[in-house]
């Protein structure tokens, strides 16, 4: 079973993946890549009540970490980490495990923490 992921792909740097690969409205890629946050974040909360999804969960982590909620983003990326290992879609031809791109995720904002902190 593989599930769609659409944005938070994040490696050396925060990457988006095009809106054309999005099946599932639900996740907020437009939003997120058209800088919609407040609207991103509202979906995207709605859909975390009906359960958690790791595709919702990183998405959700990327519109806190470009709002600048980094503690939040971080909590996010570890709640995806404590679930089971899923296969995710990051685009059309791109795919990685949730806890990969959590882990990504995580790698990023200690990078950054660090650069910021010097």
């Amino acid at each position: 079973m593989s599930i769609k992921l659409v944005v938070a792909a994040l490696a050396p740097t925060f990457v988006l993946a095009s809106p054309a690969a999005a099946q599932d409205g639900s996740v907020a890629a437009r939003e997120i890549m058209t800088g919609a946050y407040a609207k991103a974040e509202h979906k995207l909360l709605a859909q975390m009540q009906a359960g958690e999804r790791p595709e919702v969960q990183l998405n959700l982590a990327a519109v806190y970490y470009a709002t600048g909620r980094t503690e939040q983003a971080r909590a996010l990326y570890r709640d995806v980490l404590a679930q089971a290992n899923v296969p995710m879609n990051l685009s059309t031809d791109r795919t990685a495990n949730s806890h990969t791109v959590a882990m990504n995720g995580l790698r990023y904002l200690e990078k950054r923490q660090q650069t910021a902190s010097r």
